[in-house]
């Protein structure tokens, strides 16, 4: 089913960073006072807007009122989550999400590189690489002649330097050239469009690639905890590889990672950062809310 949210004015991609890094601000506050559920004029205060302000910047953002936000963005709802993790996983299995993966309307589709591949470190690839304006930051995009192979954030000066070093750590032998018009086309299929077929190319082990497959079958506005995703693999006595694998996990958003969270309801750790992992799973709990 698809999302249509009613928003008061346009969405401008070269706004949306800017907007992200102020909402980042506003849920940290949120999580502060998460149980005092701040109203509009507390919430605005903390970010330094008008309650007009904070109020439009909540709709261009999430397309929802900051009530809303506020409900989705607690611990509470968290916990609330995990408490239906158990049938998330199976209940996708069952249907034949194992299969062909979806991510909002998007069909994903996984080409993994080859073990040659690995051990060649990346030797005789060309990867292209950009960078863009998403809803949750600035957005560092690399594919292959096959697919798309990375996806991390950067938003501070210096940033981008450290994501696309990051990067280039992975696939320290193959050559990467700066195309961002190559790259622009899967960055609107994401967070745009979201529509058509997306092919992922990552770099990963056997088990790492079955570990982010089984991340696809977490719907958006779900949530599960990384012992329900190692039951999920019968891998029980590898609760611990299985974390690292999501750790390191290439493609973050689209292989939502996010989505796994300690049997507490905290966050756990994410690689982009914690404020942006809470973001994601706000902005994906708000809308399946207002389907």
């Amino acid at each position: 089913m698809n999302t249509h949210i009613t928003r008061d004015e346009p969405i401008e991609c070269h706004t949306l960073p800017r907007d992200y890094r102020r909402v980042a601000r506003a849920i940290a506050f949120l999580q502060a006072h998460a149980e005092e559920q701040p109203s509009l004029d507390a919430l605005s205060a903390s970010m330094g807007l008008s309650p007009s302000h904070a109020q439009r910047l909540f709709r261009r953002w999430a397309g929802v009122s900051p009530k809303q936000f506020v409900r989705a963005v607690t611990f509470s709802r968290a916990r609330d989550l995990l408490q239906s993790q158990m049938s998330v996983l199976e209940t996708a299995h069952v249907v034949g999400l194992s299969g062909p993966s979806r991510l909002h309307d998007l069909s994903v589709r996984f080409e993994a590189m080859t073990p040659g591949e690995i051990s060649r470190r990346g030797a005789g690839l060309t990867l292209f690489y950009g960078f863009h304006a998403t809803p949750f930051g600035h957005a560092l995009l690399v594919v292959s002649k096959r697919g798309l192979c990375a996806l991390g954030f950067a938003d501070e000066a210096g940033d981008e330097e450290d994501a696309l070093a990051d990067m280039k750590g992975r696939w320290p032998a193959a050559h990467f050239v700066h195309e961002p018009a190559r790259t622009k086309p899967i960055m609107r299929t994401i967070f745009e469009t979201k529509t058509g077929p997306l092919t992922l190319n990552p770099l990963g082990t056997e088990f790492q690639i079955q570990v982010w497959q089984a991340l696809l079958r977490i719907a958006p506005g779900r949530v599960v905890t990384y012992s329900a995703l190692a039951r999920h693999l019968n891998a029980l006595s590898s609760v611990r590889a299985v974390a690292s694998a999501v750790g390191r996990n290439p493609i973050s958003y689209v292989i939502p990672c996010h989505r796994v969270l300690r049997k507490s309801g905290a966050l756990g750790g994410y690689h982009w950062g914690l404020a942006r992992k809470q973001a994601m799973l706000a902005f994906e709990a708000v809308h399946r809310e207002v389907k």
